[in-house]
């Protein structure tokens, strides 16, 4: 059953300070905290942006990940706005991977985007927040590989990243919302889907497999989309007509060959989920844990507590920031 924390009780708020107090004893243990869709409001969600960043920077993370969607999908797709965002993420004291979300460019056509060409937009987002491939964003930066270094067949996606903390291994592939980009709008479309999706079906197969023969404790997979769209996937299963289908797949066979924890955090949806992560017939997969965190006028995150050393390695603590609202 999908348990949904979109009002967190005292109860549950209680089982998860718990948990993140039991997991914070190990030696090698960590905390990050995933974060995104955020600013949707512009500009006046900027404020409630830089009041949760400056509540993160108080915490002190090993790092941030930060999901995608740095503004909504009903404004506009121009430089300024992708600046304003980024000018927020380089005020994070610790290192912040960013995952590239759709609406910095597959819905950058429609009118009230700006009527932008979404290749050209994808473009300039990865000039802008991925200028020196092999490094976060952020005040500290840290060294990630980059896909586009590691493998010339794929130079272009340098926003594919992965870096190991702890003896624990972290996969950001390029999995976005509007059904990965796989939309009937253009042959340029269809043929920028192929391209990424053969790129990121690599890149996890690649992550899960070093994990595997390193002796890794876990895995994370960060990305924007929630793979789970219910326009498309009403039903028992994934079709294979949807833009997730590979990734659901791939990061399936990975875990299971993996056989140990696994995290798969995103965004898309805007309401905080924590629950099984499903195969393409919606069937939990063992050890595969899928948190969906906040977003749009959510203006909040969530620490991720990390222990290598503890049997479930991930427990949660929310980041609330009472003056920005409703969670």
């Amino acid at each position: 059953m999908k348990r949904t924390i979109s009002a967190l009780g005292a109860a549950l708020a209680s089982l998860l300070v718990c948990s993140t107090a039991q997991s914070q004893s190990g030696p090698r243990a960590f905390t990050f905290i995933g974060w995104g869709d955020v600013p949707y409001v512009i500009p006046a969600d900027y404020a409630k942006v830089d009041r949760l960043i400056a509540a993160m920077n108080a915490v002190k993370p090993a790092f941030t990940i930060h999901v995608g969607d740095i503004k909504a999908g009903n404004t506009p797709c121009s430089d300024e706005v992708f600046q304003r965002a980024l000018d927020q993420i380089q005020s994070v004291q610790q290192p912040v991977v960013y995952s590239i979300g759709d609406n910095e460019w597959t819905d950058c056509h429609r009118a009230d985007n700006g009527g932008f060409d979404p290749r050209e937009r994808l473009n300039r987002v990865r000039q802008m927040f991925f200028a020196k491939p092999g490094l976060s964003l952020g005040a500290a930066p840290m060294a990630v590989e980059s896909q586009a270094l590691t493998n010339p067949k794929f130079s272009k996606f340098v926003e594919n990243q992965r870096f190991i903390r702890n003896n624990v291994m972290f996969i950001v592939p390029h999995v976005v919302g509007s059904n990965n980009g796989f939309e009937p709008i253009s042959p340029e479309a269809t043929a920028e889907f192929f391209q990424r999706d053969a790129a990121n079906i690599a890149w996890i197969k690649e992550g899960f497999a070093l994990a595997q023969s390193s002796g890794m404790s876990a895995v994370v997979v960060a990305m924007q989309a929630n793979p789970y769209d219910t326009r498309r996937s009403a039903g028992t299963s994934i079709p294979s007509s949807s833009g997730f289908f590979a990734t659901i797949r791939e990061i399936t066979a990975g875990a299971r060959a993996f056989a140990k924890p696994v995290l798969v955090m995103h965004g898309d949806q805007h309401t905080l989920e924590l629950e099984a992560f499903r195969d393409n017939q919606l069937r939990p997969v063992p050890n595969v844990l899928r948190l969906q965190l906040w977003g749009e006028g959510k203006v909040h995150a969530m620490r991720v507590i990390v222990d290598p050393d503890m049997a479930g390695v991930f427990s949660f603590a929310p980041l609330i920031i009472p003056e920005n609202g409703a969670f």
